[in-house]
């Protein structure tokens, strides 16, 4: 516990020792004109009723989704959470835990990871995950320095279709490498297979893509993975687990790493994280991947037990060995999307996919039925989609939200190049009603 010393004769002593004679001394440094000069204005204590009230009235400010409709989306999700994900992930021996640096002392949160990384495999098509990375941005990055470490070579090729965050999250990891990075320009919505097979040399080292990716459109993944693959390249692909209840996974597809933001998967918004990274590859590459990885045994009277298998970070091997400096994963949230897969098996991950699906394009038809509205890539979507605008989107969001109403995404503020571009997500929270209200309130505006 902190100690502060409570009697003028301690303060005194205090000062003694460090060297001046006053508390005014201790402030010289601070510039007169910044100082406050006046007593603070408190306003009076508060009972605890008093003080609840006071603080329920100051949250009602927020504009939670207790109260709002929400159609944004651009890498954090609305998706439905069940009950018992919190139930569980909110356990004192859970929520309480940091990280199993004892492993033998920490046998039942590292079998959530085991399981963790079984049900990222199963989802991903690879052979094997991790124990999971800080968020989808973070696992990307580290995808490609994997990358640079398998195939010793120095470019990287990524999508101007991935996340605008994730490609300078992925520019900030390599800033102190040797390493190239080169974007691949769109077509229609997704990345240019053209540009891509001019763009392969003997020095790339991966192709980094996004599927479905930042604008909604779902990549010709098949297609990306066997250009690079004739060039020894390795493709990397960035996906949306949700998605995966019902799309072809990127391994079947012919990824040699498939990463991605896990917060769809039981984690709220939560005023943006903590999220979830995950990372799956192939098991050639096992001993290049970041993080850690749990691995089940037995101990010595035959019993399952579980424990740390690989450590591959700077504070547990030779620092030039390490594969990255990650120094933890994001333990409780890989929990609540491990009890939300668990829960929602393969037919409940495949319904809430086909929700997705299938209220995204009633909106996206309801929404051209507006005249000035129309969708500008005529490529398959999942979950969102962008459509064109015939006023600014900031000003429909503003006025969206006068009803309770949070619209999607200004792509005008990420390119000015996407100006009057509005970026919609629709998850399988949305209904027909709120979906329609969106639409005439737009009718409105319009007329």
């Amino acid at each position: 516990m902190e100690y502060i010393p409570n009697t003028k004769e301690e303060q005194q002593q205090m000062l003694k020792t460090i060297g001046v004679e006053t508390i005014e001394d201790l402030l010289g440094d601070i510039p007169s004109e910044i100082r406050l000069t006046r007593g603070l204005q408190l306003p009076p204590p508060l009972s605890e009723p008093e003080l609840k009230t006071e603080l329920l009235r100051l949250s009602e400010k927020n504009a939670d989704l207790l109260h709002h409709v929400s159609f944004l989306g651009a890498g954090a999700y609305d998706h439905y959470i069940p009950s018992v994900v919190n139930h569980l992930a909110f356990r004192s021996e859970f929520y309480t835990a940091y990280t199993p640096y004892q492993a033998e002392m920490s046998q039942g949160l590292l079998q959530t990871i085991y399981e963790f990384q079984t049900m990222i495999c199963e989802l991903t098509g690879m052979e094997v995950a991790n124990a999971s990375l800080y968020d989808g941005g973070s696992a990307l990055a580290e995808a490609a320095m994997m990358a640079l470490r398998v195939t010793k070579r120095n470019e990287i090729l990524v999508s101007s279709t991935v996340h605008p965050f994730y490609r300078a999250a992925l520019r900030t990891y390599l800033s102190g490498t040797r390493a190239r990075i080169l974007e691949l320009p769109l077509e229609n919505g997704a990345t240019d297979l053209v540009a891509v097979g001019k763009q392969l040399t003997e020095d790339v080292a991966c192709i980094l893509i996004q599927t479905p990716n930042f604008l909604g459109c779902l990549e010709p993944v098949e297609g990306l993975a066997q250009e690079a693959h004739r060039h020894g390249v390795l493709l990397g692909v960035a996906a949306d687990p949700i998605s995966l209840g019902l799309l072809k996974s990127p391994g079947e597809a012919g990824a040699d790493i498939v990463v991605g933001e896990g917060q769809g998967m039981g984690c709220g918004l939560n005023f943006g994280g903590p999220y979830l990274g995950f990372f799956a590859t192939k098991r050639e590459y096992v001993r290049q991947m970041p993080g850690r990885v749990v691995g089940a045994t037995v101990d010595t009277k035959g019993r399952r037990g579980y424990c740390l298998t690989l450590q591959t970070r700077e504070q547990h091997i030779k620092r030039e060995r390490a594969t990255s400096n990650i120094c933890t994963n994001e333990a409780l949230a890989a929990l609540a999307a491990t009890v939300y897969l668990s829960v929602m098996g393969r037919q409940g991950l495949r319904e809430v996919g086909r929700l997705c699906l299938q209220k995204a394009h009633y909106l996206k038809h309801r929404l051209c039925e507006i005249k000035g509205f129309e969708m500008v890539f005529q490529r398959p979507f999942f979950k969102e989609f962008v459509v064109k605008t015939p006023v600014p989107p900031a000003r429909l969001n503003k006025r969206l939200f006068k009803h309770k109403i949070i619209g999607g995404l200004d792509l005008g503020e990420v390119d000015r190049k996407l100006k009057n571009h509005w970026l919609l997500c629709v998850t399988e929270k949305r209904t027909k009603e709120e979906m329609d209200q969106m639409v005439t309130v737009l009718k409105e505006i319009i007329a």
